[in-house]
């Protein structure tokens, strides 16, 4: 190999064994935030908000939770509560220490790993909720189990304490996980969360979790009416379809709804047509909303088009046409969700 040309000697010289970094912890995720999070300007912030969502909606998925709330307060923080399982306290036999601090500090620690504790999830897949912690300049996450409350809380992601039991529940109280963080102003470029942004997200949750209520309150607003915000959807995505089309004219009467499993993968599908020229084709997997399409979009586009297209030549629906129908023909129109 040649050996590179025109280099000053420093640049050479300044790679050496000592400019080797180890990073201990989740030193790494303050150092490069953006590795895990995207950016770090509006998106990244409010990306923290649905790490933490994202476990409040695994146990909703798993079947454990029914409510979760969002509070944004005046001091710059937000809270994500829950009334699932709440995150096991109890020592964790590798690690000598509550399993929660484990969760809370080791990037991939989590129970999205383990099949018994969920069949699917969401997120960063156990890398999220310590993300967050890391990048919070304080941290606080509040657990009720094993008919006890129970406190942890962190500066830049190092425990203050011990996890520590708080009090014994109350007979109203049920299980449940609250985490309460500060964004670092350090590392963001602001630091001031969007209700509208969040809204829109925990509508979206919403109808993708049929029978779970999300909240979310604004304690920064003044005006009552305009500081909370519920969502609850019995139809789930075929809710969700009329919603996105509850400007335009249908052209069916009702939103076809399909649901079916391959192995071990549920599909869902909702679509209707309007009398619109644009297609709106939303899709998810495990509540993650996959921008950039995917297989199951590939499939579904190609489904469609090979069944229609095979219906309308059956009918003899096409033989006055001079040009070939192409797959956006097919989609005019077209709302769904995948």
């Amino acid at each position: 190999m040649s050996k590179p040309t025109d280099l000053p000697d420093r640049a050479i010289s300044a790679y050496a064994a000592s400019n080797i970094q180890v990073l201990e912890g989740l030193e790494a995720v303050r150092k490069r935030p953006s590795m895990y999070i995207g950016d770090v300007g509006l998106r990244g912030l409010h990306h923290l908000v649905y790490e933490v969502l994202d476990n409040s909606i695994d146990e909703a998925m798993a079947g454990h939770c029914d409510e979760i709330e969002v509070e944004l307060y005046d001091d710059g923080s937000v809270s994500i509560e829950d009334n699932g399982r709440g995150i096991p306290v109890d020592t964790h036999p590798a690690e000598d220490r509550s399993a929660l601090e484990v969760v809370m500090t080791v990037l991939h620690a989590g129970g999205k790993f383990d099949k018994d504790s969920y069949q699917v999830s969401g997120g960063l897949h156990g890398v999220g909720v310590s993300v967050v912690n890391a990048l919070a300049s304080r941290f606080e996450v509040t657990v009720w189990r094993e008919d006890a409350v129970w406190t942890q809380s962190y500066f830049c992601g190092v425990p203050e304490e011990s996890v520590r039991e708080v009090r014994r529940m109350r007979d109203d109280e049920s299980t449940g996980t609250r985490i309460r963080f500060w964004p670092d102003d350090d590392i963001f470029k602001t630091t001031e969360f969007r209700f509208e942004t969040l809204s829109d997200r925990l509508r979206e949750l919403a109808f993708l979790n049929a029978e779970v209520r999300i909240a979310i309150e604004d304690h920064r607003e003044e005006d009552e009416e305009l500081s909370r915000e519920e969502y609850y959807s019995e139809e789930g995505i075929v809710g969700f379809v009329d919603y996105l089309d509850e400007a335009r004219e249908p052209i069916l009467d009702e939103t076809l709804y399909i649901a079916d499993e391959e192995g071990e993968v549920p599909v869902e599908l909702a679509m209707r047509y309007n009398d619109g020229y644009n297609s709106n084709v939303l899709s998810f997997v495990n509540n993650i909303n996959t921008h950039e399409g995917g297989t199951h979009v590939t499939g579904f586009r190609r489904a469609l088009t090979r069944t229609l297209k095979r219906y309308a030549k059956k009918n003899d629906m096409l033989s006055d046409l001079k040009f070939d129908l192409s797959g956006d023909d097919f989609r005019e129109g077209l709302t769904a969700v995948l």
